[in-house]
């Protein structure tokens, strides 16, 4: 081990203990109270997080001349014929080229289908979205300045509230498949990024930024979302999936039941996740065998692994209060999926399984997912040399920092 991962690890006066603490219920998805103390490192000008904070800012700037994007743009349309109903198509699915029309098409696993995206969908559209409210919002909360309030808002309006251009609360259309379906359950994961439209609310009210216009018709769409992943035949079928799949649809459920103040809906699902996730999901020596099965095996693994964590931090809110991460069980458990995967952290050791595409970009994501970990289950050792090796600019600094 360096010197260098050691005087990182030793900086936490922590250093080998998980700290019994619940998280504030101010932000859902994020941990106010540490990012309150990162603001102030911020506003001192500590040099700390400046790097974070200047490419958060220098991208802040260029999502103001973003043009707000909707769902009636696409060139297509979906089945029911509703512009206002999102479209996507599922990404690894190809055209089959034996046959004369390409149809029915065929699965080519961890290979997008560059005409999945584009404008004739709304994948591309909806990921700006998510992207720049998230940029925006995340702005507003470090400095203060109305502008990006303002664009957050312009931006949500579009996609959300106005009758003309807004989309339908719905995912009916997700990810289809030509010559196969029109729609289907799995495309519930699209929809992940709504934790970012949540996390911008909360910021914007929690600035005194978010006028009843707004927040409204936002929790009214919320709401109806929310019921539609409950009782929809695709929100079911999503929620039986074994994979990451389920557990995704498992944390924008729980995400939104907290946002939308049904307490103990989320505590009946939380109280869920080990036995329905976790124990089906993960093998006593911390495999995860669906995941691993996939041709991105490594990719999928964090995917699967960072859901179940946010499921465990949103367990420690001070309203629910579940640890998900304290399991002695002699079956798979959330620290060992993270011992499996820890030996690869610093690419000494030769992944085993599949894993198409860049190994180093998969490491790098893997890298980022500990540090996360670390802030958000307050877990130093994860906290090392994890963080070290992030780009000083990257916005994760800010978001979860380890040493507050």
């Amino acid at each position: 081990m360096s010197f260098f991962f050691l005087l990182i690890l030793f900086s936490c006066p922590c250093y080998g203990q998980e700290k019994e603490s619940f998280i504030s219920d101010t932000f859902t998805m994020l941990d106010f109270n540490k990012l309150q103390k990162v603001k102030l490192e911020i506003n001192s000008r500590s040099d700390r997080f400046l790097p974070a904070y200047q490419k958060l800012m220098a991208d802040a700037k260029n999502a103001l001349d973003a043009k707000p994007t909707s769902v009636v743009e696409k060139s297509r349309t979906a089945a029911s014929g509703d512009k206002h109903d999102y479209l996507s198509l599922a990404p690894y699915w190809w055209p089959d080229l034996d046959k004369e029309d390409g149809l029915p098409w065929i699965r080519k696993d961890g290979e997008v289908n560059p005409m999945t995206r584009g404008e004739n969908v709304d994948t591309d559209a909806k990921n700006h979205l998510f992207y720049h409210v998230k940029t925006l919002s995340l702005a507003f909360f470090f400095s203060g300045e109305k502008q990006y309030a303002d664009k957050t808002k312009e931006l949500l309006q579009v996609w959300f509230i106005d009758e003309t251009t807004k989309m339908n609360p719905n995912l009916d259309y997700a990810q289809g498949i030509p010559g196969r379906n029109t729609g289907r359950g799995f495309g519930i994961i699209d929809f992940h990024g709504i934790l970012n439209i949540v996390t911008a609310l909360e910021i914007l009210k929690s600035g005194n930024a978010l006028e009843p216009s707004v927040e409204t018709p936002m929790r009214k769409w919320l709401e109806d979302y929310l019921n539609w992943l409950q009782t929809s035949k695709f929100g079911i079928f999503e929620k039986t999936r074994k994979n990451n799949h389920g557990t995704l649809y498992d944390v924008q459920l729980v995400c939104l039941l907290l946002f939308l103040d049904k307490t103990d809906a989320a505590r009946t699902v939380l109280e869920s996740v080990t036995e329905n996730r976790i124990r089906h999901q993960i093998e006593a020596d911390g495999r995860q065998p669906h995941e691993l099965d996939r041709t991105k095996g490594m990719t999928y693994s964090i995917l699967n692994l960072s859901g179940l964590t946010k499921l465990a931090f949103l367990g420690r809110k001070e309203r629910i209060q579940i640890d998900l991460w304290k399991d002695e069980s002699a079956s798979g458990t959330l620290k060992k999926g993270h011992d499996f995967l820890y030996p690869y952290v610093g690419n000494d050791k030769t992944w085993p399984y599949q894993q198409l595409g860049s190994m180093d970009k998969a490491v790098e994501r893997l890298q980022k997912m500990f540090a996360a970990t670390g802030s958000m289950l307050n877990i130093p050792s994860y906290c090392g040399e994890e963080k070290a090796l992030i780009k000083k600019d990257d916005v994760q600094h800010l978001l979860y920092p380890c040493f507050l």
